[in-house]
């Protein structure tokens, strides 16, 4: 099966929308692969319209694989619609996915307004998941360049890409994880963030 013939759905995070996913869309195209982009409500609906909408929209894509790469909340929906085996055959990519739980989503809860602004996403970012046990593979890029004010709101440790700390990324179960010198909403152009994910959508690996 030739590249061009692979799917790969394409999902935004909190408070974005699915043109914030432009530059890491053309890279992939470039890469060979069928690029979709899924939009969603991330604060006014609640995260399980999202998952039902996008295991829907992966059957429709069959027979072919269907990759999934998901940016922040993103990339916790993307496991949530994967958890069962009775969809397409592909990967996932998380780009700095808090899988395990946000702390600036905690500290934001604690501050005027912070409900309203993670809205019906306020518990899935808060705590996240326990540990993935699906059949795909699933890949995580967390980032290490702290600029973004996420940490300005909560704990997100040390080591942190400006909004999500480098361990809320790491979840038990995962088949890959690598750092790479970006920030949060930096992943979104790198050429390095695009380039690990296109690698391991193909090999189920990244490349050292």
């Amino acid at each position: 099966m030739t590249t061009s013939q692979v799917h790969v759905l394409l999902l935004h995070g909190l408070w974005m929308r699915g043109f914030a996913m432009a530059m890491l869309n053309r890279r992939l195209r470039e890469e060979g692969f069928e690029v979709h982009q899924f939009e969603y409500m991330s604060v006014a609906a609640p995260p399980e319209q999202a998952i039902t909408r996008l295991r829907k929209r992966i059957r429709a894509l069959a027979p072919g694989p269907v990759h999934v790469v998901g940016h922040s909340l993103g990339g916790i929906l993307a496991l949530l619609a994967c958890r069962d085996d009775d969809l397409p055959d592909g990967r996932i990519v998380c780009l700095g996915s808090p899988l395990n739980g946000s702390g600036a989503a905690r500290g934001l809860t604690h501050r005027w307004g912070g409900d309203m602004l993670l809205g019906r996403s306020k518990e899935l970012l808060e705590h996240g998941l326990d540990r993935w046990d699906g059949l795909r593979e699933v890949g995580v890029i967390a980032g290490r360049q702290p600029v973004g004010l996420g940490s300005l709101v909560g704990d997100v440790g040390v080591e942190h890409d400006g909004s999500v700390g480098v361990e809320e990324t790491r979840l038990p179960g995962l088949t890959a994880h690598c750092v790479l010198e970006t920030s949060h909403t930096g992943m979104l152009v790198s050429a390095d963030v695009a380039r690990q994910a296109a690698f391991f959508l193909r090999e189920g690996r990244f490349d050292a």
